[in-house]
C-alpha cells in the first residue's frame, strides 16, 4: 500500500517526501480532532477497579 502511494505521488524524491509529511501530519491532526474525541467515550480507560473510599493501611505507620 505504501509503495502504491509513493508511485503515485508527483515530483522527485524530496516532493515525495514533503508531500508524504504532509499526508502524514493531516492524519495525524484528523484522528486527534474528529475520531479520537469521537471515540473516547466508547473505550474503557475511566473503569476504575478501585474502591476510593477505602484505603490501605500501607505505609500508615505510627511513629511512636
Amino acid at each position: 500500500m505504501y509503495g502504491w502511494i509513493w508511485r503515485h505521488l508527483p515530483g522527485n524524491t524530496l516532493v515525495r517526501s514533503l508531500i508524504s509529511l504532509v499526508l502524514v501530519l493531516g492524519v495525524v491532526y484528523l484522528l486527534f480532532t474528529h475520531i479520537f474525541p469521537w471515540a473516547e467515550p466508547l473505550l474503557p480507560f475511566n473503569d476504575v477497579t478501585v474502591d476510593q473510599g477505602q484505603e490501605s493501611g500501607a505505609g500508615q505507620g505510627s511513629a511512636g
